[in-house]
């Protein structure tokens, strides 16, 4: 097959929806298709990249770490259609996803979405009142209903997120495939210890300090401000612990003075964002990761930190159903009494539990090869299916002119 993937993030960008196509690309090419990514220019691209196009983009103004894309360039409108594609599967709602539905309509082919991002979870960068905040979110249902009932299948990480669509009033079929992990890339062994041991020196980690680890966005949807609040009480009987947080964001100037306030500065470390090549060193400086977040469509540093041997303590989630098993790789919480409890039992009342063995042992279902081979899976099935013509403006039946479409 020649595949097209439309996404407004990619490689070297560090989050789960540019980790994903990356990863998706690889596997599909290892299956003998040949895949096309298009995407947004971003600093620090590689010079070349195969059957990678990169469109004029711009900081996205409410979250300046993303960037978004042109909505249409006849030149690579151009050469897509020289491409001879049999599929397109866009990766985001916005700019590069309109430009994919765009071409899926031109080419008359059918179209697979991924979704990937709870909208309803952001909409606190667009208002600041509560009046509008349920305005928005209304808004956003319904934009997601429109997107996802317009084309030929939806992808979904998990089963969290297939139900959520469906009180949308989603009512295409939905696969539930969760993305996969690099799961060599987090293997232990590959990371020396004397490596490990430069990141603590230079983030003042004594030997003896136990770190607790957190990896990701640092922005208010992630709620690290439950953790940072919890800290005040778990480090002032002098337990040997530290707090690294890696990752940048726009909360992070906000939480730097969260931290202050409790004096904890030598205790919480924030280390900023690390290339993409490094963040399986990182994962090895962690003794336990930690998130509060009640965002993640799946939460793939959950699951990378576990394929690094790492155990995980969470807030409780739909997204965690198969993943965290209490007592066994970590553990869930629901306030911060039991945050608290569920670390102190992993770094130091319950150190008999092999929790880190357990993570990687269960993470192994999370190949990149299972993922590949599903979403290959998909395709086949959607393009031996004739009533795909039913999907975006293709159908006579659904007369929606997606260059109007109100997005």
């Amino acid at each position: 097959m020649n595949i097209g993937l439309f996404t407004e993030t990619y490689y070297p960008e560090i989050n789960g929806v540019a980790n994903s196509v990356y990863i998706l690309k690889k596997e599909l090419e290892a299956l003998g298709h040949t895949v096309y990514v298009f995407t947004t220019t971003t600093p620090g691209a590689p010079e070349y990249e195969y059957n990678v196009f990169r469109v004029p983009s711009l900081p996205f103004i409410l979250i300046t770490e993303r960037r978004i894309g042109m909505f249409y360039l006849p030149k690579l409108a151009g050469i897509i259609k020289k491409l001879n594609l049999d599929i397109i599967h866009t990766h985001t709602e916005f700019s590069l996803g309109i430009f994919g539905r765009i071409m899926a309509k031109e080419l008359k082919i059918p179209m697979i979405h991924t979704y990937h991002t709870i909208y309803e979870d952001y909409t606190h960068y667009l208002t600041h009142f509560k009046a509008l905040d349920a305005r928005a979110k209304a808004f956003v249902r319904i934009f997601t209903k429109v997107c996802c009932n317009t084309v030929a299948r939806v992808i979904v990480p998990t089963e969290k997120v297939k139900e959520l669509l469906q009180k949308y009033s989603v009512y295409r079929e939905i696969s539930v495939i969760p993305t996969g992990v690099d799961l060599k890339k987090f293997n232990p062994a590959l990371y020396k210890q004397e490596d490990i041991d430069k990141i603590k020196t230079e983030y003042g980690i004594l030997q003896e300090d136990k770190v607790i680890l957190y990896i990701g966005r640092v922005s208010r949807e992630k709620n690290i401000i439950e953790t940072i609040n919890a800290m005040e009480y778990y480090m002032k009987d002098g337990k040997p612990v530290k707090f690294l947080i890696v990752g940048s964001g726009p909360e992070m100037d906000e939480l730097k003075d969260r931290v202050s306030e409790l004096d904890l500065q030598q205790k919480i470390i924030f280390a900023g964002s690390k290339p993409w090549d490094t963040i399986g060193l990182y994962y090895q400086v962690g003794d336990v990761f930690v998130s509060a977040s009640q965002s993640e469509t799946q939460g793939l540093t959950y699951i990378e930190a576990m394929a690094a041997g790492i155990p995980a303590v969470a807030r409780e989630d739909r997204c965690l159903d198969g993943i965290l098993f209490d007592g066994i790789n970590g553990y869930k919480f629901t306030d911060q009494e039991g945050l608290i409890e569920s670390l102190d039992k992993v770094l130091f009342t319950d150190t008999e539990t092999p929790y880190g063995e357990n993570a990687r042992e269960l993470m192994q279902k999370f190949s990149t090869e299972t993922f590949g081979k599903s979403v290959e899976d998909v395709y086949e099935d959607v393009l031996g299916n004739e009533r795909y013509s039913e999907q975006t403006g293709i159908s006579e039946a659904k007369k929606i002119n997606y260059l109007k479409m109100p997005f």
